[in-house]
Formats: C-alpha cells, sequence, structure tokens
C-alpha cells in the first residue's frame, strides 16, 4: 500500500515537499540579549494556568535577537543557504511549575516560514516579522567584539516598528543572561476542527538543546525602545528597571522533548 511521506506539510510520496526535515535540527548563531525588569502582573497575565510566576526574579524578560543558520541532520541547508537562513527576535520571561523554574517564549517573530512550522511543532508562538541586527566582523566598518563595540537591532511586523534596541560591549562576561536560562515550558495548541469542542491538542512540554557549544560571553549595557501596535502586546512587557546586555554566539541541537502535561486548559471553545 502506497502512503505520504514527509515530518511536515506537505506531506507527499517522497517526502521531499515537507516544509521542515525531522529533528535532530542543528543550530548556529549570534545572539544578541537585553534583559530587563517589568512588572510581575504583566508576566503573570502570559502564563496559563498551571503555570505560575517563578518564585526569584519574577518581573524578569529577556529580549532576544538571533541570526541563524540552521540545518538538519544531512547539513544540506548550509549548501542552499536559503533554506535555513533566518533571523527571529523573541521576549523570555520565567514561570514554575510544580515547584520547577522554567523558561517561557511568550512571544517570537521569524522571517521565514520554515521557522514559523519548526515553532508550531515545539510550542513557540511564532508570527513573521522584520528582524536585523548588526554583524560583526573583523574588517572595515563593523564592531569587533571587543569594549565599546556598539550594536543595533530592530524587531517589525505588519509594516510597524515594535523594537529597537543599542547595545554596548563592555566586557567579559560568564554567560549571557539567565532568564532565558532553564528548559522551556510551552504550550502545543490545536483547536478542535468541530465549533466548540475544545482542543485537539493541549500538550504542555519541557524542552530544552540536546547539546550546546558556547563562544565567549560579553556583557554590556542597552537601551530600548518599546512601541504600541494594533496586533500585537510586547509593548505591555515595558521597562522598570534594566538589568544587562549581552552578546554571545552558540551553536545548539534541538531533538524532541517532554511532556508534562495534557488537557490543562481550562477554555472550553479553545480560544485560550
Amino acid at each position: 500500500m502506497t502512503g505520504v511521506r514527509g515530518f511536515f506539510h506537505p506531506k507527499t510520496g517522497t517526502g521531499r515537499s515537507s516544509l521542515v526535515p525531522a529533528p535532530p535540527w542543528h543550530y548556529s548563531g549570534d545572539l544578541l540579549t537585553v534583559e530587563y525588569r517589568t512588572d510581575p502582573a504583566r508576566v503573570a497575565e502570559l502564563l496559563p494556568a498551571p503555570l505560575e510566576l517563578a518564585d526569584e526574579d519574577p518581573g524578569a524578560v529577556a529580549l532576544i535577537w538571533a541570526d541563524w543558520q540552521s540545518c538538519a541532520a544531512d547539513r544540506a541547508e548550509l549548501l542552499d543557504p536559503v533554506r535555513g537562513q533566518y533571523k527571529e527576535c523573541f521576549a523570555v520571561v520565567r514561570c514554575k511549575y510544580q515547584g520547577v523554574t522554567y523558561s517561557r517564549c511568550v512571544y517570537i517573530w521569524v522571517d521565514k516560514d520554515f521557522a514559523v512550522a519548526r515553532g508550531l511543532h515545539q510550542g513557540y508562538p511564532k508570527k513573521l516579522g522584520s528582524i536585523h541586527q548588526t554583524r560583526p566582523h573583523p574588517y572595515g566598518p563593523a564592531p569587533r567584539i571587543e569594549a565599546g563595540a556598539v550594536f543595533g537591532a530592530t524587531l517589525a511586523a505588519a509594516d510597524r516598528r515594535l523594537a529597537e534596541a543599542v547595545v554596548t560591549l563592555r566586557e567579559p562576561a560568564e554567560n549571557n543572561g539567565f532568564v532565558n536560562g532553564h528548559p522551556m515550558a510551552h504550550h502545543r495548541w490545536l483547536p478542535s476542527i468541530e465549533p466548540g469542542k475544545g482542543f485537539a491538542l493541549d500538550e504542555l512540554v519541557a524542552s530544552g538543546a540536546e547539546s550546546v557549544e558556547a563562544g565567549p560571553a560579553w556583557a554590556g549595557d542597552f537601551e530600548l525602545a518599546l512601541y504600541d501596535a494594533p496586533t500585537e502586546e510586547l509593548s505591555r512587557l515595558e521597562v522598570h528597571e534594566p538589568i544587562g546586555a549581552y552578546y554571545r554566539q552558540v551553536g545548539v541541537v534541538w531533538n524532541g522533548g517532554t511532556l508534562l502535561a495534557t488537557g490543562t486548559t481550562t477554555v472550553a471553545d479553545g480560544t485560550a
């Protein structure tokens, strides 16, 4: 009997048209991170039950710009870069589930469709956007990775500017922040095709990197502006107190996660 193949839609007889290949997924990227404190109530409103605010620093937020090269196990995308290069900007908070602290991505924008598809599988709330960040380079006018280097980063979606940051590196650091330093607690949601029947998929999952390589981290200072938009709410996570800014190059392998719970969403119509 014949069938269709492919990890993701569209599935075909050969599977070549699948928008994303099966994991493991490999990433090499430059991360520009700003961390700050906001009103913990603004974080709490983004945490569906049974997630709760983290015990320590409940209002901490990380806004991260990332310039990625990604590929599947065969590395084919590295020789066809349009299939693997993309940029993203994402907001991370911390939360608690059954006494364990997790990170959680509450907003994220990417500039390629395959990145959106991967997010659907992982539980990231990805949307399309326009993301740019200054790239370091050892020659010419681009900043080097050194004290005093200045980087810019911008985020826009649906023709509206949502965020812009300027980061000035100051000194080497032990890490590139703490907010995004835990396994992710995400929801995988899919409303039922039948109105009023709730969710066909309702999973609380934990996932993180199977392995990580990381270059030297640098800490610095930042200026960050967040802007209102008709269909975006990032600006509700307003800056109350800066924590710090960071630059780091990383290599990551992602290869699945763990199911924490099912059926935790209480809204019956599937609109949560």
